[in-house]
């Protein structure tokens, strides 16, 4: 008789915690392609890769959820991701789409744009567990 190994169930819960930050990661992934894209002149690329980014930020919550696998440093890391992926790539592209021409102005707008979402989020994240 073959009794299965004490580690196996632990390996594979660390692994299903994998999942969710795949996700968070394609998040990312994809934001930073749209401040590459942007650069490059490249705007409707860089517009599609921020809505997939919507797409992934939505799957990953949820996939936590659903497998249980939620955790603090997940939530933290979906928030870096999504200051990237919402705030410096749409403020990136928005900048080399248009408000270049407005020089400091121009940047000014777009920074401020990226502060915005960085402190909406941190808001968030402060706020979680209060209400």
């Amino acid at each position: 008789m073959r009794k299965d190994h004490p580690f196996r169930k632990d390996r594979m819960k660390k692994g299903i915690y994998v999942l969710p930050n795949l996700f968070t990661t394609a998040n990312l992934f994809c934001g930073f392609y749209s401040a590459i894209a942007s650069m490059k002149g490249m705007y409707e690329i860089a517009a599609v890769a921020i809505l997939i980014a919507v797409v992934l930020d939505g799957l990953d919550g949820r996939i936590a959820r659903i497998t249980h696998t939620t955790s603090k440093f997940g939530a933290e890391y979906d928030s870096l991701c999504d200051l990237v992926a919402f705030g410096v790539a749409p403020a990136l592209l928005a900048y080399n789409w248009s408000l270049l021409a407005y020089g400091k102005w121009g940047w000014l707008a777009a920074f401020l744009f990226s502060v915005c979402g960085a402190l909406r989020l941190a808001r968030f994240n402060v706020q979680v567990g209060i209400i």
